[in-house]
């Protein structure tokens, strides 16, 4: 998996971003520190302290983080440190990287693009003095989720509907709206270089402002209006209750297409620990969803490096590799 990534660049990049002089002793390996936060996610390692345990324990995961014979494993401090001192621009700056050799191999096609926002629990419990905060992290927002308020951070994401993968995301506070973010979410694609024609969200999305905004950038809206909103005036794509969704038929096919962002979630937080926040702070937040999409990013590229473009969302890809491999020798 690892011989997919431009690690070069990589290291590059971390070293740029750590700002530590080279006098005195040599820092741990920024590269190796990369790999373990990969690893961590590829794995499903829930908490830092199960991965320090199998550090521990695991000559050949040393050997794949490039801790040397002798050196002790990255401790959960380390790590928290590292993510700190690198930040959310260079992880993205990372990212950014991965995007564009996956628009190389032809695999993306942001022509059709799927927004929809997931929820995930903050690291935190509510303050008991101010129950609209949390306790141990303030950045932290409010959102109804079920029957229940829950503490935690909005992921807005930009899925490509062919593939599945995602190729823009904003985190924020859970009680951001969502249409305010909507603007940011697609300026992203822009700058990247992406021509959006086709835009796919649910009514939570439907606006005045967001349809002249799509409209100012040529990108035609597929967003079902609420159903108080003219519900004298025929033809327009609605959702009843029963979830069934009515208008012109092409904008009926192309809606259905929506469910690829719900499934992205899903895959997102059940395969690469989305869900599973352990650190604090919107910036932490920020890293935490990076290096989770990131890791798909890993994934798919290495599948289209070993031709198995069939298993470019496949969570197990490294593991076949490996037996595959090993039955070869």
């Amino acid at each position: 998996m690892f011989e997919a990534l431009d690690l070069g660049f990589v290291e590059q990049v971390l070293e740029r971003s750590y700002g530590r002089k080279r006098t005195g002793r040599h820092p741990r390996s920024l590269l190796g520190q990369f790999k373990t936060e990969l690893f961590k996610r590829v794995a499903r390692i829930e908490g830092y302290d199960e991965l320090h345990r199998l550090l521990q324990n695991e000559e050949d995961l040393r050997l794949l983080c490039d801790i040397k014979e002798g050196e002790k494993p990255y401790h959960p401090s380390i790590l928290l440190r590292f993510r700190k001192r690198i930040g959310p621009d260079a992880f993205q700056e990372i990212m950014a990287h991965c995007v564009k050799q996956l628009d190389r191999m032809n695999v993306l096609d942001a022509g059709t693009v799927a927004l929809d926002a997931t929820f995930i629990k903050a690291y935190s419990r509510r303050d008991p003095k101010n129950s609209r905060r949390g306790l141990s992290d303030i950045e932290a927002g409010l959102r109804k989720q079920g029957g229940n308020v829950t503490l935690g951070y909005g992921v807005h994401m930009a899925v490509d509907a062919l593939k599945g993968l995602v190729i823009a995301f904003v985190v924020t506070p859970a009680n951001r709206n969502e249409k305010r973010v909507l603007p940011h979410l697609l300026m992203q694609l822009i700058m990247a270089g992406f021509h959006v024609k086709t835009l796919i969200a649910d009514s939570q999305y439907s606006s005045c402002f967001i349809r002249r905004f799509c409209r100012l950038w040529n990108i035609a809206t597929i967003i079902p209006y609420p159903r108080n909103h003219f519900k004298h005036v025929k033809g327009l794509l609605r959702v009843d209750r029963l979830f069934r969704v009515h208008g012109p038929r092409r904008q009926v096919k192309l809606y259905h297409k929506r469910s690829v962002n719900e499934r992205g979630n899903a895959w997102l937080k059940d395969f690469y620990g989305l869900d599973q926040l352990r650190t604090r702070g919107l910036e932490n937040a920020t890293i935490h969803v990076t290096l989770c999409i990131m890791t798909s990013y890993v994934i798919a590229i290495a599948a289209l490096k070993h031709r198995r473009p069939d298993l470019i969302r496949s969570p197990t890809l490294p593991h076949q590799i490996y037996m595959q491999k090993t039955i070869l020798q």
